[in-house]
């Protein structure tokens, strides 16, 4: 088993970690995880998929190796995603995103017109900007975001994080090697022997409020405003996928971005939850290759 080139581009305080699968010269893939995770959780898709493509994936901002900046809006991601581009020199890249990762991909394509022939994303996190809402997240939001911080962040070992997320809700149906690459790319060790998160809950906190105001309809973005009218001016094909499992505002998330995109396609995942590729990463592979085809 032949494991990932590891690299980062950028400067020394801006990097961003990267991952490559397969060889130089095959059409590009650029996999982008969801909140909380890295760019190892996608390691049983990317190796299927390096028999034909030469696949990246990257740490999203504030997550893994990737630097820690102050800034979490959307654009800041979308804008990321366009610096492994440039860096890269990448074109007809194949995006395959999930959640936040995936709306990443979404954006980037106003900021890189002509750059990807396709993207294939696991329910997005998208707001509608033709519904938006005045005012700010709703109570209950607010202690769920709140609550992040309460989040455990420093474990005894890595051993300890394993047997604690293995029977979690949230990673109750991953695979035994998605988990264990999470558990081992997503803490960083301590001198102690301990580990820590690397996306540790104050930056998990600041992360989570513009997902939560996109969520509720109320995002109104930074001085750059709000991006998510530019979903209406994709100009390749997209396929949105659901999961069967996920919960209600996945779904409904995913049918706002059907809605404004205007090449579109769906797919729903039957017997999966929200991180469908670490659940059931053949039946993704699968589908990203018949959608490529």
């Amino acid at each position: 088993m032949i494991n990932p080139h590891r690299f980062s581009i950028g400067p020394i305080d801006a990097q961003i970690a990267m991952l490559r699968w397969g060889e130089s010269g095959r059409p590009p893939a650029l996999l982008v995880h969801g909140t909380g995770f890295v760019a190892d959780v996608w390691d049983e898709v990317a190796r299927q998929l390096a028999s034909t493509y030469t696949v990246y994936a990257l740490d999203r901002r504030g997550h893994g190796a990737s630097h820690k900046p102050d800034a979490y809006h959307f654009l800041d991601y979308a804008e990321d995603v366009c610096r492994v581009i440039d860096a890269l020199d990448l074109c007809d890249v194949y995006g395959i995103g999930h959640s936040a990762g995936a709306t990443d991909l979404l954006l980037a394509t106003k900021l890189r017109p002509g750059r990807f022939t396709r993207l294939f994303v696991m329910e997005p996190t998208v707001m509608d900007p033709r519904a938006a809402r005045p005012g700010g997240l709703s109570e209950d939001s607010l202690t769920r975001v709140q609550g992040t911080l309460r989040r455990r962040a420093e474990f005894d070992s890595a051993d300890t994080v394993f047997e604690r997320y293995r029977t979690a809700p949230a990673f109750a149906d991953w695979t035994e090697p998605s988990l264990r690459a999470y558990v081992r790319h997503g803490f960083v060790p301590l001198e102690n022997g301990g580990v820590r998160l690397c996306c540790t809950p104050e930056i998990e906190f600041a992360i989570l409020r513009p997902i939560y105001e996109a969520m509720e309809q109320v995002y109104v973005g930074d001085a750059r405003g709000n991006p998510f009218v530019s979903l209406t001016e994709i100009d390749c094909p997209v396929r949105v996928t659901t999961a069967a499992k996920s919960g209600p505002i996945y779904k409904e998330m995913a049918s706002r971005a059907v809605s404004l995109i205007p090449r579109v396609s769906t797919l729903v995942f039957e017997g999966a939850g929200h991180c469908v590729a670490q659940e059931v990463p053949e039946r993704v592979v699968d589908a990203v290759r018949e959608f490529a085809g």
